[in-house]
């Protein structure tokens, strides 16, 4: 909401008279009854706009479930990872970011190098050779993956491991209704992905992509060279949702043989913030350029010899190709790429290792410490985690969260928020329901991780 509001009484008269309606309640009908307050702000009349803002803060401040309140051990897609204060004084600069769309090269080389830097990390993350300028999140770009899979393989048919974080999976069956797309969830084993044979598959059921995730929602390692098997042996692509921080220390996924490798970009840079703006990563193997959906930056050189930077393949040229055309998607999160090229660049080789490190060792102790409570149990058995982990609890995991919140801390994530009462593929109901998840970043601190244990343990009694 902007904090100027500059209408008139006869400015609304008119908003209303054009809308037909007779008042402002009818126009707020719309908005459920259970979601209004249903009585006044309790502001005296005539409160003076000091007094008044004043309030709504005094008011903001009951919200709890905020980063830089509660130690944070919530994860499940969006991290609390340490954002430099040289990633927000670099990206910010006027010679990075323009508002305007940088189709004009002479008046965006700054955007351009800024985002041209951005996909050559992607590009090495990912362990393939191109990357597109960015899409809007994770999800997007697992959507757009798909859509570049099916039609390089010409089949409809989609496996999905269930360890594809859940709202992820809802967004790909979303489009999916619409492509013709047959969406097939396959479920997951202590943890990872138990492929079914090939051999058992009828003609019609081949798939045409299979997607995997490196590590899962669940926080565990996946066997990614299983996929690549079943791959070549029915001409499925393999797409491979990868977490960026795990480059730091695992197999890139295109060295794994992935043929597009997509990721929520989030941890590069970007603080928790509501839920976005975040940030799609996107890579594919170099036969697969001319589907690639979004923009791509490029290097060439002026009149004069002087490198510079374009734009040079953009959903104009998707538009040309018409029918045949894999993407609408015709712009990409600028803003947010910049702070992932200066995280990444800050960062180095050694740096995004030691991130990663960090939150393996930090999660390895924050989970044997769970372990050992009496109640606790793990819900992937020993199979392998690097930066979150899922346990079961005695108690109801929702429960679990809300008295960790009493106690000062963001306790991860209600397994049922994610995937229902009645569970998924991933997990059978009653493990949602008693279930958590739990990340653990770098900026988690020895001391936090022994008081959350031990408040976890007061809170499942």
């Amino acid at each position: 909401m902007p904090d100027y509001l500059p209408h008139t009484e006869d400015e609304l008269v008119q908003m209303l008279t054009f809308l037909g309606l007779s008042s402002l309640d009818e126009l707020f009908a719309a908005v459920p009854e259970a979601l209004r307050l249903g009585r006044g702000l309790e502001l005296a009349d005539g409160s003076p706009e000091p007094d008044v803002l004043a309030r709504m803060e005094s008011l903001g401040e009951a919200n709890r479930a905020r980063s830089d309140r509660l130690v944070c051990f919530a994860g499940g897609g969006a991290y609390d990872h340490e954002v430099p204060p040289v990633v927000r004084a670099l990206a910010g600069r006027s010679e990075f970011v323009t508002s305007y769309t940088p189709y004009q090269p002479e008046v965006a080389q700054g955007c351009l190098q800024a985002v041209f830097e951005f996909q050559t990390m992607v590009a090495r993350l990912a362990g393939l050779p191109v990357s597109n300028a960015s899409l809007y999140d994770g999800a997007n770009a697992l959507v757009e993956a798909v859509n570049l899979g099916v039609a390089a393989s010409g089949r409809q048919t989609v496996w999905v491991s269930a360890g594809i974080q859940p709202h992820w999976r809802a967004v790909l069956r979303t489009f999916a209704a619409g492509t013709g797309h047959e969406v097939l969830d396959i479920p997951l084993e202590n943890g990872r992905t138990g492929w079914p044979m090939v051999t058992s598959q009828a003609a019609d059921e081949t798939p045409g992509v299979l997607v995997l995730g490196y590590p899962n929602y669940l926080g565990c390692l996946e066997d990614i060279g299983a996929a690549r098997r079943i791959c070549d042996e029915t001409g499925a692509l393999l797409v491979v949702a990868a977490d960026p921080v795990a480059a730091g220390l695992l197999r890139s996924p295109g060295e794994c043989g992935a043929d597009v490798v997509v990721g929520e970009g989030q941890p590069l840079g970007t603080a928790l913030s509501f839920g976005g703006p975040y940030l799609g990563l996107f890579a594919v193997a170099q036969k697969h350029v001319r589907r690639l959906p979004g923009r791509l930056v490029g290097e060439t050189v002026d009149l004069e010899g002087t490198r510079a930077y374009v734009t040079t393949l953009r959903a104009r040229e998707q538009d040309i190709r018409r029918e045949k055309a894999t993407s609408n998607v015709c712009t990409n999160q600028t803003l947010m790429a910049v702070y992932a090229a200066v995280q990444l660049g800050w960062l180095g080789t050694t740096g995004l290792r030691e991130v990663a490190l960090r939150c393996a060792r930090g999660t390895r102790f924050c989970r044997e410490g769970l372990w050992a409570l009496d109640g606790v149990e793990p819900l992937t058995g020993a199979t392998p985690t690097l930066r979150e982990f899922a346990i079961r609890t005695p108690i109801p995991g929702r429960l679990a969260i809300e008295r960790l919140a009493d106690e000062g801390y963001l306790g991860g994530l209600a397994l049922a928020d994610l995937i229902g009462d009645d569970g998924d593929g991933s997990l059978g109901g009653d493990d949602a329901v008693h279930g958590l998840l739990i990340a653990v970043t770098e900026r988690r601190t020895k001391a936090e991780v022994e008081g959350f244990v031990r408040t976890m343990d007061k809170v499942v009694r």
